[in-house]
């Protein structure tokens, strides 16, 4: 049975983002190539079909063996994949997140490309008049500006829905709705996170693109880190995979 939503407390203000990555590396330090794989593999095939409906259950199974790592249980690479018995709630999630990014992205595209060619021709052709090009890419210049700002604002509202759906059984709509409360009262510190994770990335685009695959558990790691701080992790079920006891003699 699902949680209810409105039975999960959430703390307000408690992230802080140097730390959160700090303790994201630690968390990922001793397990780090066997995450390396399984963030990268994650990805790859997230992407691999449109609208985000493989991202769902490839992201709560990475948030999975996060979680499995954080309460002491063995982890396997083959625990990306239990991601799927999240299907039905992390496609809604998926798509809650995806469906508004092609309606912002695609109209704008279309609008900005047709604007250009308009442009262009009024000017009959020709080189185009300074003032006219400078005003042209000033405005879109601000438009992309204010796109960029909506779509980090979503990256931030949708930091804890996929760890919600593995760590408190939540339904899709309830994930992203307690997600958005819980991301709005600890706005400053996750949008710091978030930055400072891009960053990382970027650097590791600079290195050939591999390094961004690098990175990825940390940044992972640091929103498993952030989500235990905000909600505290469930007890989870099971026991940690132990060493068999020794054996008794008689």
């Amino acid at each position: 049975m699902n949680a209810s939503p409105d039975t999960i407390e959430f703390r307000r203000g408690v992230v802080r983002p140097i730390e959160c990555i700090k303790a994201g590396y630690e968390l990922i330090r001793s397990q780090y190539w066997l995450f390396v794989g399984i963030t990268a593999v994650g990805m790859i095939i997230a992407g691999v079909v449109p609208l985000g409906i493989l991202m769902g259950p490839m992201m709560c199974g990475i948030y999975l063996t996060l979680f499995k790592h954080r309460r002491g249980h063995r982890i396997e690479f083959g625990d990306l994949f239990k991601g799927f018995d999240y299907f039905g709630e992390s496609l809604i999630a998926a798509l809650l997140h995806m469906v508004p990014i092609f309606i912002i992205i695609i109209p704008t595209y279309i609008i900005f490309y047709i604007s250009m060619f308009a442009m262009m021709a009024a000017q009959g052709g020709g080189e185009p008049d300074p003032g006219i090009l400078l005003g042209f890419l000033g405005v879109w210049g601000i438009v992309w500006l204010i796109i960029i700002a909506v779509l980090i604002l979503l990256g931030v509202i949708f930091t804890f829905a996929y760890p919600l759906i593995v760590d408190r059984r939540l339904g899709g709509f309830d994930a992203v709705k307690l997600s958005m409360k819980a991301a709005m009262a600890n706005f400053g510190g996750l949008l710091g996170m978030m930055l400072l994770t891009s960053l990382l990335t970027f650097a590791g685009v600079l290195l050939c693109y591999v390094g961004a695959f690098l990175v990825l558990p940390i940044s992972f790691g640091a929103i498993a880190v952030a989500y235990e701080q905000v909600f505290g992790l469930s007890e989870g079920t099971g026991q940690p995979d132990l060493p068999p006891p020794p054996p008794t003699f008689t």
